[in-house]
This record gives structure tokens, C-alpha cells and sequence, in this order.
């Protein structure tokens, strides 16, 4: 695994396209969203959810992009660190640093586990 892999799973969200993004992606990933009901938030398991899930972003933010992204690779885990920026349909604008902690199998993603700053809205 190389930070040109995690760089390039990152230019595939940024041009919001979900077949580039799975295609970086193991057929059972997981990805867990910063947000939602359980502890470590919402579960989405397999690639049918897991783009379901990546669609939802986009539709929620037509402008979305992962800005400045920073890559680390150690063994079979990665990190990115980046800065969301979006706009949602209403107008609101959200501006927030995060990072994904990935785990690998067989060159690919396996699990993305999301976490990012909760910031008020600004408009």
C-alpha cells in the first residue's frame, strides 16, 4: 500500500465518483461514518451500502471536496487527514479538518473509519 493509492481513493472522492471510490475497496468493506446512532456512528457494510452511503454525501453536498489531503501508511493501516469543505442544498456551508483511519487487506480498503471535527453551521 502506498500514499499514491490513499492520494488517489482521495481524487476519486473529490470528483465524486463512486465507481473509482469502490473500485479502491475490498467487496465486504466497511465504512463508519463520523456520524450517527452507535458509538463509533453509523455502520455500512459492503459495497452496495457503502455506495449508498458515499451517493447520500454528494446528493447532500453537490460541492464536496476533501482539500489538502495528508497520507501515512503503517503496515496494513493508513491515515488521511483533510479539510471538508460542502454546501448543502439550503445554502448552509460547512467547513471542517477530519481524518480516515483505514485498515487494508489484499491492496485494497477494507475499512474507513471516519472522524471529523463537529462544527456549527455557518451560512
Amino acid at each position: 500500500m502506498t500514499e499514491d493509492f490513499l492520494q488517489s481513493f482521495a481524487d476519486a472522492f473529490n470528483a465524486h465518483d463512486l465507481e473509482a471510490i469502490l473500485s479502491h475497496m475490498t467487496a465486504d468493506c466497511v465504512f463508519e461514518a463520523s456520524a450517527g446512532p452507535d458509538a463509533d456512528g453509523q455502520k455500512y457494510v459492503g459495497q452496495k451500502q457503502v455506495k449508498k452511503a458515499f451517493g447520500d454525501v454528494f446528493d447532500n453536498f453537490p460541492d464536496a471536496q476533501w482539500n489538502h489531503p495528508r497520507h501515512f501508511i503503517s503496515g496494513d493501516r493508513g491515515f488521511s487527514e483533510w479539510t471538508f469543505t460542502g454546501t448543502k442544498k439550503d445554502g448552509t456551508r460547512v467547513e471542517v479538518t477530519g481524518c480516515d483511519l483505514f485498515t487494508f487487506r489484499d491492496g485494497k480498503i477494507a475499512i474507513k473509519n471516519s472522524y471529523r471535527k463537529n462544527r456549527l453551521e455557518t451560512r
